[in-house]
């Protein structure tokens, strides 16, 4: 094996592993900004559970984070909520540090 090798190996690996990250920050995103929606609608613990499932699976509608602001936003706009998109984006941007957070000091 070949110095490049090794380090072909080793640029791959820190790819999957920034991936790896990348994907849990922004599912513990889309869960915590599920959980922010939910206590905005003033939805039961267990309700709450499931909607921010299903806002984390949102997110695997299309490319980027328009499917979630849209869920999130349509739900609240429903349930009578007034909200705006761009507090909706705002809470997810802050989330994001939020979970951004969490996820590194897991380890």
């Amino acid at each position: 094996m070949t110095m490049f090798d090794d380090r072909e190996r080793g640029e791959e690996a820190k790819f999957v592993r920034d991936e790896d990250l990348r994907f849990r920050i922004k599912a513990r995103r889309n869960r915590l900004l599920g959980e922010w929606a939910a206590e905005r609608m003033e939805l039961s613990e267990a309700e709450t559970d499931a909607y921010a499932a299903t806002v984390v699976q949102a997110d695997f509608e299309e490319v980027g984070d328009d499917d979630v602001v849209r869920k999130v936003l349509g739900d609240m706009l429903s349930a009578g909520i007034p909200v705006q998109e761009a507090e909706v984006r705002t809470a997810l941007r802050s989330k994001e540090l939020e979970a951004r957070r969490l996820v590194t000091s897991q380890g």
